[in-house]
């Protein structure tokens, strides 16, 4: 290894160690500010409103990302282009939550007569609470750091990683006090491969039609019939009434076969298992995943309230919306 190598591992390690000081610094500072500012975003009727400059607006960014996929209204707000037009976006049940290092960033306190006239609250994010900015607003949070991880001590590096981490802690502490679950998290992000894995399996079952379904009476002809011809290596069995009694799957069947000669003469109530793993529409995909590693089975019975089959759900399911 070259010295410039050992200088260049021996930088980040500073720059590492100086921006996980930075977060680890904040946690003295956790206080009743920071209750309150969760209490303001709580209380919000309207959007949160994220402003920034420069670095602290790249931040900004991704906070309100955070916030608005996590079940609390927010998008990013350019101070310079606020005070050029844009502060028509800010209505009176509006929460801003405006980032300043210094706290006196020319363009977010050319903000702060609007924000007061139209009565929406402010909370500040600042490293400095003497500020004009943690003055005026109605909540400030301390995101002050002993110094930057570049060199020249100039570059916002870890001011704005303590920033980014206070931001979360302020949206994860939302999402928990909202209740907000992982269904609503899949409403909200519908795409993608997560958005799969949060899907319902009411979206992915093979239902009506598709779904193999014999009855306790069908020869065992016409149930091997069935399972071939819905191709997912199994049936549901259920009674007169249409509620599910038992499964018969290709494993039963070679099971039979070994033990009885005669199995085809049978009907499927003779043959079946009774009492299968049953789940309803409702679970998401990821669940319904863990149940078939935790029981080792291909496929699973949806059934409804009153323990009808609404739909099977198989392995091969999950693999082609290549969420595992």
């Amino acid at each position: 290894m070259t010295s410039a190598g050992r200088d260049d591992l021996a930088v980040a390690r500073r720059v590492l160690e100086t921006e996980a000081a930075a977060i680890l610094g904040l946690l003295s500072r956790l206080d009743a500010r920071f209750e309150r500012a969760v209490e303001v975003l709580l209380e919000c009727r309207g959007r949160v409103i994220v402003t920034g400059m420069g670095k602290s607006g790249i931040i900004c960014r991704k906070l309100a990302a955070t916030l608005s996929s996590t079940g609390t209204p927010a998008f990013f707000l350019h101070p310079a282009e606020a005070i050029h037009g844009d502060l028509g976006v800010i209505q009176s049940d509006d929460v801003i939550l405006a980032l300043s290092r210094s706290g006196e960033t020319e363009e977010l306190l050319r903000l702060l007569e609007t924000i007061r006239r139209l009565g929406a609250r402010l909370i500040a994010m600042t490293g400095d609470a003497a500020s004009t900015l943690a003055q005026a607003a109605d909540v400030a949070l301390d995101c002050q750091v002993v110094e930057e991880a570049c060199t020249l001590n100039l570059v916002p590096t870890a001011s704005t990683t303590a920033a980014l981490a206070l931001g979360d802690a302020l949206a994860v502490s939302l999402l928990v006090a909202r209740g907000f679950r992982e269904e609503d998290f899949a409403h909200l992000h519908p795409g993608g491969r997560l958005g799969k894995r949060l899907m319902r399996i009411d979206r992915l079952m093979h239902a009506g039609a598709l779904a193999p379904v014999v009855g306790t009476e069908t020869p065992m002809a016409e149930v091997v019939y069935e399972m071939s011809r819905k191709g997912l290596g199994m049936t549901c069995v259920v009674d007169g009434e249409g509620r599910l009694v038992g499964i018969i799957t290709d494993g039963d069947l070679r099971r039979h076969m070994t033990t009885t000669a005669s199995v085809l003469d049978r009907r499927a109530g003779e043959v079946m298992t009774r009492d299968p793993v049953t789940v309803p529409p409702s679970l998401l995909a990821v669940e319904a995943l863990r149940v078939l590693d935790q029981r080792k089975i291909t496929a699973i019975v949806v059934t409804d309230s009153d323990h009808r089959v609404a739909g099977v759900v198989h392995l091969h399911d999950l693999w082609r919306t290549q969420m595992i």
